[in-house]
């Protein structure tokens, strides 16, 4: 029989095989890995406008064009994705690429009009404006306030050409991929073609190793057709199962390294309620060793009822569940968790899905949100109520006594003192932030020891009585990167607070010195002492140990804020240590600059 036969009989169908094998992993994982890449994007830009919506809806509400402008282009700066905020209608308010009044009416945008409905719209599209096509995502936002505007929606968008990118890159990897395996199965296919004269106990041996599990071993062709058509059928098979066992291994690791790098938890169970999936960032949260979580219940896992509920009620076929829940051992971590079902490749429920996001640092910043607008309405109706009252009670019941009324307008004049107070130091810890943020701070290498003595130079001058009781101690040669008036407003509020806080004729230290490459300010009192649970929030505004005494004398509740953001200005920080009855010492922490 003719040796080309048998040839052409073993590679022609073994090159077809690879080929057509090649176009579709080649087109499968270009399909998923795209479907992948714009899922996740996606979801990434859901998650940029829920961090985002909360600031973007404060100027709105106060109708701040040229701040939710600003923050707008903020958020492209800091996140690469261009956020526009539109308004019920349609119209534009702030875009980060485009001022508003450029754009037209963006209610017909298919991702707009599916967020105005209710829903979360996605869409992909050529973008006129960035010459390149987009993912837009769109949701609707809550107001700040009843303006009358009615709902707002936030669309943030990037662009696709990344992904392109990638998917091109993947098309080429596994094209040379399958090229290399079909020139070297046609290189072996020939060699083993012209060595069909061997025995055919090699055949037989090649054989049974594949029977074995070694794919790796290639039976030898004989000179006879049928022997060529069995060995080369078995060495199709030893091949497909190569690659396809090599590819879901592949995809194996490449989820593995996804959910790993994920900084979300992701928990994954199956239909018996048992755990088959937790990366890294989801044991972490949950406090289990991941290893240790696969195989067991949710119920031993989830560590919370909640989260648990969640889970059994998707796998009942109940919707996807979201909710917030608070874990740790004193409840100090709250979790965003969004439950789903888990399908296979036929579309049928295998489990359910549990994706874990901290969020315990937005809640505590939603706290002190709501912690500083109730103290400044607080702080601000006290004298205000009480200017009111007396001077309602001066007009509609004039006082008949000339020391009645002189004591009536004192009282005024303390309130509003006391008011313009208050609003000065807002308005000095506004500034602060603002020169801080904008670099409008200038500091120059200076001594520390003229900036101390001047704070008590002043504080002779306006209280002399009070200067005695102040100690200033500086080493020689210390010298700081600073702003001097702003560094004596710091050090001067808390002599302030020393002198106001301690008993009559105690001492008051002021101390400067080197503390390795920084700079160390101290300021100590011989007053009763802090106790440890108000120490950490002694920095935030309006915070107050006792309110009644510090109303009673004159305080407006901001000095230490001051302090801290001067020193926070300064590159540095500011620290307190108290013990009850032992008075306090308050410390400012800059960097230095030795001389040599």
């Amino acid at each position: 029989m003719r040796r080309g036969t048998l040839l052409w009989a073993t590679l022609a169908p073994l090159l077809l095989i690879l080929l057509v094998t090649l176009v579709l992993v080649t087109a499968l994982a270009g399909r998923a890995a795209r479907e992948f890449y714009l899922d996740r994007t996606g979801d990434h830009l859901e998650a940029l406008i829920a961090v985002a919506a909360p600031r973007l809806a404060a100027p709105v509400a106060a109708a701040d064009g040229a701040a939710l402008q600003a923050l707008c282009r903020e958020l492209f700066d800091g996140t690469g994705a261009r956020f526009t905020v539109i308004a019920a209608d349609g119209s534009v308010l702030g875009d980060s690429l485009e001022h508003p009044s450029q754009l037209d009416n963006h209610r017909d945008r298919p991702e707009v009009a599916a967020a105005l409905g209710g829903t979360i719209g996605r869409s992909m599209r050529f973008s006129a404006t960035r010459g390149e096509r987009l993912l837009y995502v769109a949701r609707q936002v809550a107001p700040a306030g009843d303006d009358g505007r009615g709902p707002l929606v936030v669309r943030a968008a990037v662009p696709v050409a990344a992904i392109d990118h990638q998917l091109r890159h993947i098309y080429g990897q596994t094209a040379g991929a399958g090229l290399v395996v079909a020139t070297l199965a046609a290189l072996i296919g020939f060699l083993r073609a012209r060595a069909l004269g061997q025995a055919l106990q090699r055949v037989q041996a090649g054989a049974e190793a594949i029977a074995g599990g070694d794919l790796g071993v290639r039976l030898e062709a004989a000179e006879t057709d049928e022997i060529a058509a069995v060995t080369g059928a078995m060495n199709r098979m030893a091949n497909q199962l190569g690659e396809r066992i090599a590819t879901i291994e592949r995809q194996r690791g490449e989820l593995e390294a996804v959910l790993s790098s994920m900084a979300e938890g992701v928990l994954a169970i199956d239909d018996h309620e048992m755990v088959i999936g937790l990366n890294a960032a989801g044991a972490q949260l949950l406090g289990i060793d991941a290893a240790r979580a696969i195989g067991r219940s949710i119920q031993e896992v989830g560590r919370h009822p909640e989260l648990t509920r969640q889970a059994l009620a998707v796998l009942a076929g109940e919707s996807p569940q979201e909710c917030d829940v608070q874990l740790g051992p004193l409840a100090d971590t709250w979790l965003q968790v969004r439950a789903s079902g888990l399908r296979g490749p036929n579309g049928a429920r295998i489990g359910a899905l549990l994706v874990m996001d901290n969020v315990t640092r937005l809640r505590k910043l939603e706290t002190m949100r709501r912690d500083f607008v109730a103290n400044v309405s607080h702080e601000l109706k006290t004298p205000i109520t009480s200017i009111k009252g007396f001077v309602e009670t001066i007009i509609d019941e004039p006082p008949a006594n000339e020391a009645d009324l002189q004591r009536f307008l004192e009282i005024i004049r303390r309130q509003s003192d006391r008011l313009d107070s208050i609003i000065t130091d807002l308005l000095a810890l506004s500034r602060l932030e603002q020169d801080a943020e904008g670099g409008g701070i200038e500091l120059e290498v200076a001594a520390l020891a003229p900036v101390l003595e001047h704070v008590v130079r002043d504080l002779a001058a306006r209280r002399p009585g009070e200067a005695s009781r102040v100690h200033v101690a500086c080493e020689a040669g210390v010298r700081a990167l600073l702003n001097a008036p702003l560094l004596e407003q710091a050090v001067g509020n808390l002599v302030e607070n020393a002198l106001k806080y301690s008993p009559p004729q105690s001492r008051v230290s002021i101390s400067g010195g080197f503390d390795g490459d920084r700079v160390r300010i101290t300021v100590s009192d011989e007053g009763p002492g802090i106790a440890a649970e108000h120490l950490p929030r002694l920095f935030e505004r309006f915070y107050r140990v006792d309110k009644a005494r510090s109303r009673q004398m004159g305080g407006t509740g901001l000095g230490l804020a001051i302090v801290k953001h001067i020193a926070q200005a300064h590159g540095g920080r500011a620290e307190v240590t108290s013990q009850v009855g032992q008075g306090s010492t308050f410390t400012i922490i800059l960097p230095g600059a030795r001389t040599t």
